[in-house]
């Protein structure tokens, strides 16, 4: 029997504290605490060499429930679409008008943090609703 792991997703971004305060914000995660020794993450930063400063930062759900999230500068951009995204599970048990305004409100709250609402996917026959989004480097997601 395989034996159940903790889950990580890592991103690879221009800007990882901004990106992590982000999601943050997205998913009411928290971001680590400080070094020990420091009193502040710009105070560690400091301390580093100029090529290791604001190369990494990370965030996780509080509960301990959801994944980690580690964000890693790397030199290139984004250049193509993502084969994987999240699914931020905002209208979770909700169907029809209802989900879909929940939906709308999320987008409306993640759009003032910087997201961009790329398109409202409305329910069908098949689906419910759902909104593709992109979070403050182009990186896609999804309000389902």
């Amino acid at each position: 029997m395989t034996k159940i792991r903790k889950l990580q997703f890592t991103f690879d971004c221009a800007q990882p504290e901004r990106l992590a305060r982000f999601w943050c914000e997205v998913l009411g995660y928290v971001a680590p605490p400080v070094p020990e020794g420091f009193a502040t993450w710009d105070d560690y930063n400091l301390s580093l060499p100029p090529e290791d400063r604001d190369a990494w930062f990370a965030c996780s759900d509080p509960s301990g429930v959801g994944p980690r999230l580690y964000f890693q500068r790397v030199p290139e951009g984004k250049v193509v679409k993502n084969r994987v995204h999240l699914d931020v599970r905002a209208g979770l048990g909700l169907v029809g008008a209802e989900r879909l305004a929940t939906l709308e409100a999320e987008r409306d709250r993640l759009v003032a943090l910087g997201a961009v609402c790329e398109r409202v996917m409305v329910a069908d026959e098949e689906n419910e609703s759902c909104i593709v989004m992109q979070d403050i480097e182009g990186n896609e997601f999804c309000l389902d």
